[in-house]
């Protein structure tokens, strides 16, 4: 249980830029600062990751107070209150708060540890696990948690065909058959009593007991919708929040849309300090929506949020006030959360019209390898970091951010910015500008042009990087047109219509690489460019596939990190998604909590949480 997620992958509202006199003077003044600091007062991203880590080794909890409440300002509002079925960073990173798994992950170490299950136990060959669920948990409404909710969870929820479970990609095996192709099994989940959970799988799985902090869902509250088939619609945003039952720390006590959601805390929650105190020690999480991030900002200097995702633009405004805010900016290096240029390669067609997802002359230069290579040499991503990310942040090559540690590949197949090598590949291709436009022609005479989307109003950093991205391209002959398109829209064309030429979107990313099988699985959902492949559409394709399952299977790490790096330089090398820029993590806290520090992967437990100031 972390921290609010200071950058969500998904809802953000307009931001009005900052007084262009106040940006500049801010630049100069950070400028200054970083030239009287000289060399020793730059951290590198070694350094940083070593402090961070020195962080999370030195950490020790301490006894808390309770009540008080922690305060912040986003732009995120929740999409749903169903978690099985939310899409979306701006739902779940609020349903985090109110349901868990067996299992969770450390804020400290990454590690995994016991959560709604208290121990565990295999068989040697991987197979087989036994969970002991937690004794004297309850649900919200007092209901005891058992077996049978986990059973309930993984049968009637996560495998039912019926439910776009979010979490069914990952826990669908897949594995060699005897014909030499590719089988896929779900696991066997039984309660064998109240207390003891049976799960068999069918091939070994790496990143198991990671995966097993899913959420857990109460059956004696959704087994009658599941039976009468209404489940997709339960808990939507009209629900009454007292009515959304999970085992979580806090509860929903209200929401109002457009305005505020505050969570309470849960006073029959489980997790006990070192003294026995019942935990959480706050009383209180309120979360007030803002129309812009201009807003959020302003919400944070004026001392009504305590704390803040700092953007690029706004660290050298900020970072000057630390003492007189009475706050602390924790810098933590690269974030795991990408930005990327997707191409849409779907050759399906429209269910209702029966035309074509995607033009059959844009279908072909997407699907042409050297024309994604030419558009990856026409952008120039250190230019993206500089101007939507005030240069704190790191041009992307590999798919797998260095935050991953050695499963990143530094050294994939970098496609630099290069205008001239642009310019060459697409002569190559013949398709020149024949009639002197500025925008080139393919053999067949069709003008090179199409849309790039993205929900700019609400992002405008996606936005901005969108229209980089555009200019680069029109400087190379490519007819490139920058479209803001609002959020829900931009949902609905990506996981249903399909109906989308080229796209600026972003995925959260993580620790495991797994976590982004539901990406490049070609016979995923979330397989962007090409969706729900019945077998591979390409090679390449296949191979990704197959190191991706190779990679879930082998319980070696050496060779696990193997794997992953393979697949991100095939990736790398074919680029059916060109990566943008990873931001520099930055977080902005009042000093005003106790149990805090900045370490890799958070910097607190919520659960943990108290206020030293009352």
């Amino acid at each position: 249980m972390q921290q609010p997620n200071p950058t969500p992958q998904t809802h953000r509202r307009p931001r009005r830029a900052l007084s262009l006199a106040v940006r500049l003077l801010a630049a100069a003044l950070f400028a200054l600062a970083l030239v009287a600091c000289g060399d020793d007062g730059l951290e590198t991203q070694e350094e940083i990751v070593e402090r961070l880590r020195k962080n999370a080794e030195q950490f020790e909890y301490g006894v808390g107070a309770y009540g008080g409440n922690l305060a912040y300002t986003t732009v995120s509002e929740p999409l749903t209150f169903n978690l099985a079925v939310a899409n979306d960073a701006s739902s779940t990173s609020v349903l985090g708060y109110l349901f868990e798994g067996l299992t969770e992950v450390s804020w400290l170490t990454d590690e995994v540890e016991p959560a709604l299950a208290e121990s565990w136990e295999r068989s040697d060959d991987g197979l087989t696990w036994t969970f002991r669920m937690r004794p004297g948990v309850t649900w919200h409404d007092g209901e005891p948690l058992t077996a049978h909710d986990v059973d309930f969870t993984f049968n009637r929820i996560i495998y039912n065909e019926d439910i776009p479970a979010n979490a069914r990609a990952a826990f669908i095996f897949r594995f060699p058959d005897a014909a030499g192709g590719w089988s896929e099994e779900p696991m066997t989940v039984t309660a064998l009593d109240d207390s003891t959970v049976r799960i068999v799988l069918p091939s070994p799985f790496a990143p198991f007991l990671r995966s097993m902090g899913t959420a857990i869902y109460p059956k004696h509250i959704l087994e009658p919708y599941v039976d009468a088939g209404t489940f997709n619609q339960m808990w939507g945003l009209g629900t009454d929040p007292s009515e959304i039952i999970g085992t979580g720390p806090f509860t929903i006590e209200s929401y109002t849309p457009e305005e505020s959601l505050v969570l309470r805390r849960n006073p029959g929650y489980w997790l006990k300090d070192a003294e026995g105190n019942a935990l959480p020690y706050l009383d209180t999480v309120t979360l007030t929506f803002v129309p812009s991030l201009d807003d959020e900002f302003a919400s944070f200097q004026a001392g009504e949020a305590d704390f803040h995702g700092v953007l690029g633009e706004e660290f050298p405004i900020l970072e000057p006030l630390q003492e007189e805010g009475n706050f602390t900016i924790h810098k933590r290096g690269p974030g795991f959360g990408t930005t990327f240029l997707a191409f849409n390669m779907n050759p399906g067609n429209h269910p209702e019209t029966g035309e074509p997802l995607v033009a059959p002359e844009k279908l072909r230069w997407f699907t042409n390898p050297a024309f994604r290579q030419a558009v990856g040499h026409s952008i120039d991503k250190q230019r993206i970091v500089d101007e939507t990310l005030n240069g704190l942040g790191y041009p992307q090559w590999s798919s797998v951010s260095p935050a991953a540690g050695d499963f990143h590949n530094p050294g994939v197949k970098r496609y630099e910015h290069d205008p001239e090598r642009a310019n060459e590949l697409l002569d190559g291709l013949g398709w020149v500008d024949a009639d002197g436009d500025g925008i080139r022609e393919d053999t067949a005479g069709n003008r090179i042009e199409f849309v790039i989307g993205t929900n700019g109003d609400s992002n405008e950093v996606r936005g901005q990087a969108a229209q980089i991205m555009a200019e680069g391209m029109q400087a190379a002959g490519i007819g490139a047109v920058y479209q803001s398109v609002p959020f829900d829209q931009l949902v609905t064309q990506l996981t249903a219509t399909f109906d989308w030429e080229t796209i600026v979107i972003g995925f959260t990313g993580g620790p495991d690489p797994y976590s982004g099988i539901v990406f490049w699985h070609s016979s995923e959902s979330f397989h962007m460019w090409n969706p729900g492949q019945a077998s591979p559409a390409t090679d390449w394709e296949a191979e990704i596939d197959s190191l991706y399952v190779m990679g879930s299977q082998e319980l070696d790490h050496e060779r696990r990190v193997e794997h992953y790096r393979k697949a991100q330089a095939i990736a790398a090398e074919q680029l059916p998604v060109i990566y943008t820029a990873l931001s520099e993590r930055l977080s902005a806290v009042r000093n005003v909590f106790g149990n805090t520090t900045p370490t890799l992967y958070g910097i607190w437990d919520v659960r943990y949480l108290y206020r030293t100031d009352r």
